[in-house]
C-alpha cells in the first residue's frame, strides 16, 4: 500500500477520499494490506501520539512487515536509475522502498500515483485509478 491512499482516508481528503477509501475496503475484502516502517512514518508525521497512529492502523486490519534487506537493495538500485534519468533528490524517496518491497514479497501496490511505480518496478501489479 503507498502512503497516499491511507492518509486520504485518515485525513478525509476532499479530493481522493472516495476513491481511496473504495479501493482500500476492496482490497481489504479481498487480501491482506501489508504496511512497512516507510509506511508508518509517513502515516505518523500526522499524529501527535503513537497510540493515536495504533488505534487508527490496527493490526488486525494492516498486516505490519519489515523491509526486508533485498527489498532495501533493490530501492537504491531504482534510485541510481532516477539520478541517472536526472532526478534531483539526494535520497531514495518512499515509494522506492515501497514498490522494492511489493516486488521482492510478490505484494500488489495501491496507489493513487502510479507513475514512480510503473517506471521503476514494472514488474508489481498496481491497483491505481
Amino acid at each position: 500500500m503507498d502512503s497516499s491512499v491511507l492518509i486520504d482516508v485518515l485525513t478525509g481528503d476532499a479530493r481522493w477520499l472516495e476513491w481511496s477509501s473504495s479501493a482500500l475496503e476492496s482490497v481489504m475484502n479481498d487480501s491482506a494490506v501489508v504496511i512497512n516502517p516507510i509506511i508508518y512514518a509517513e502515516v505518523a508525521s500526522g499524529f501527535k501520539r503513537i497510540e493515536e497512529l495504533d488505534a487508527r492502523l490496527p493490526t488486525d486490519l494492516y498486516r505490519r512487515e519489515p523491509l526486508p534487506f533485498a527489498a532495501a537493495f533493490l530501492a537504491g538500485r531504482a534510485f541510481v536509475k532516477y539520478r541517472r534519468k536526472g532526478g534531483s533528490r539526494t535520497t531514495p524517496m518512499p515509494d522506492f522502498y515501497i514498490g522494492a518491497h511489493a516486488e521482492v514479497s510478490g505484494f500488489r501496490v495501491l496507489t493513487r500515483d502510479p507513475r514512480r511505480f510503473k517506471r521503476y518496478f514494472p514488474s508489481v501489479e498496481l491497483i491505481a485509478p
